[in-house]
């Protein structure tokens, strides 16, 4: 029981400190939930997902973290479909990212993308968000191209 508190205060002293090392007019991400679909596990999934919906937070993503539980993820949210590119610059964790269409099919997946590379990782098409997930979690869940992602973004579900 010592262990876990210890844990846990190390936690929360570390939350702390990055709340505080961020500057004043800093973002804070959202906290919503989102689902994905797969077709081929016939299952569907959910997670808490940090959104990304603004520009200083789509810049930040993922970066600095050192770790991404496998029931948590990020959702950029561009607003409108657009040509996305994204790179792993200052990304501790290796990531599989979900390109999703305006009505929340999957585009495309990158998987196990490589922490801290500068090479680029793209989609062909325009995409209205994108889903980060824990590396492995698209081969875990049996996730493919054209699979549904359900978040009120895409008007898959209701505000």
């Amino acid at each position: 029981m010592k262990q876990v508190s210890c844990i846990l205060l190390t936690c929360f002293l570390w939350l702390a400190g990055a709340s505080a090392a961020l500057p004043e007019n800093a973002q804070i991400s959202k906290l919503e939930p989102i689902a994905v679909a797969s077709a081929s596990a016939d299952s569907v999934t959910m997670f808490t997902a940090e959104i990304a919906d603004t520009e200083e937070l789509r810049t930040r993503g993922l970066m600095f973290r050192h770790f991404l539980p496998e029931d948590k993820a990020m959702l950029f949210d561009y607003e409108q479909p657009r040509p996305v590119a994204m790179w792993m610059k200052n990304t501790n964790i290796s990531l599989d990212m979900l390109f999703i269409r305006e009505d929340g099919t999957i585009a495309a997946i990158a998987q196990d993308t490589v922490p801290q590379s500068l090479d680029t990782i793209s989609v062909q098409e325009p995409v209205r968000g994108v889903l980060e997930l824990a590396a492995g979690t698209v081969k875990r869940l049996g996730l493919r191209v054209n699979d549904k992602v359900y978040h009120r973004i895409f008007n898959t579900v209701e505000d």
